[in-house]
């Protein structure tokens, strides 16, 4: 599905393709692929990159066509995996400025409607770009915060009771967090190429280190979400630890509090002749003799705490 909309102030919305307008191009079928290759003549290559999941931020140019790919992030629909981020490939060229992005996002729509209500003009095409990673980077932190907020969930509910469940789902939400790690830092990349066209006056240099201060939040504020998550594992593992050796200490105790009585009874359950056998109260006298004993043990345990 593709829109086209006028780079002037507001991003109007334009019913067909005009000269130097925004197209964009979400989900793309075969018939923006042809739009985009045989009518506007942008390399094919280009798409089976942008369409790649794993595909890195970078820049690569053919013809009079250049290619910016970013990374955005969005919640997943993968099972295990609850935040992910996608390539969003920006084609500029001469003709028009394109967006191409195999996925629906919040972030394109939220983009478009902060450029309306702040009415900001788009200087140029490197201008466009540093707007876009602005706005990947207020996005960002937008997840991480929901992030910090389930970690938050997890670790009261394992308050209560440690449960695999929950363990898992702190596994999965610091996988989220590598894959922001590795696609902030590769926006920080792009936006450093940009720097070049500040110099050159085709961006606005405050713009530049606005956008360069937004993602230093946004990595700075996912390390720390990392640190927590990490902290918060390993805590849980030196719980589970914990819980495990007092189980033992405890299965231990018993053990030995029931072997006494059972020790006594075998030596009297020999097949030869034994002390008390001629008493008529031998064996109340042999059973509360155990009972002692093991209560003597099992308060041994309990003032060294083993119970």
């Amino acid at each position: 599905m593709r829109n086209f909309l006028s780079l002037e102030p507001g991003f109007s919305q334009l019913s067909e393709f005009t000269n130097k307008c925004w197209v964009h191009v979400e989900c793309p079928d075969e018939d923006d692929f042809y739009f985009l290759t045989e009518e506007l003549g942008v390399p094919a290559e280009f798409f089976s990159d942008i369409s790649d999941v794993d595909e890195r931020p970078r820049i690569e140019r053919e013809e009079e066509w250049l290619l910016t790919i970013l990374r955005i992030p969005l919640e997943s629909n993968i099972q295990g995996l609850p935040y992910m981020t996608i390539p969003l490939g920006i084609i500029t060229g001469e003709r028009a400025t394109i967006t191409v992005c195999s996925r629906k996002t919040q972030l394109m729509p939220d983009f478009i409607n902060h450029i309306r209500r702040k009415n900001i003009t788009i200087q140029s095409q490197p201008d466009f770009i540093a707007r876009v990673i602005y706005s990947s980077a207020a996005w960002f932190l937008k997840y991480l915060k929901l992030i910090y907020l389930e970690i938050n969930r997890a670790e009261k509910e394992l308050e209560q009771s440690i449960r695999n469940e929950d363990l898992m789902r702190i596994m999965r939400l610091q996988k989220s967090l590598v894959y922001f790690n590795t696609s902030i830092r590769g926006n920080e990349a792009m936006l450093g190429r940009l720097r070049t066209a500040a110099r050159a006056g085709q961006v606005d240099p405050d713009l530049i280190e606005d956008v360069g201060i937004e993602l230093r939040q946004a990595y700075n504020t996912l390390n720390i979400y990392t640190d927590i998550a990490t902290s918060t594992m390993d805590a849980l593992a030196s719980i589970i630890s914990n819980n495990v050796n007092t189980i033992m200490k405890r299965m231990t105790s018993l053990s030995i509090v029931l072997t006494i009585p059972t020790m006594i009874a075998s030596f009297y359950g020999m097949n030869v002749n034994v002390y008390l056998d001629r008493l008529p109260y031998a064996f109340l006298l042999i059973f509360g003799v155990s009972i002692v004993v093991s209560a003597t043990a099992f308060f041994i345990f309990r003032k060294i705490k083993w119970f």
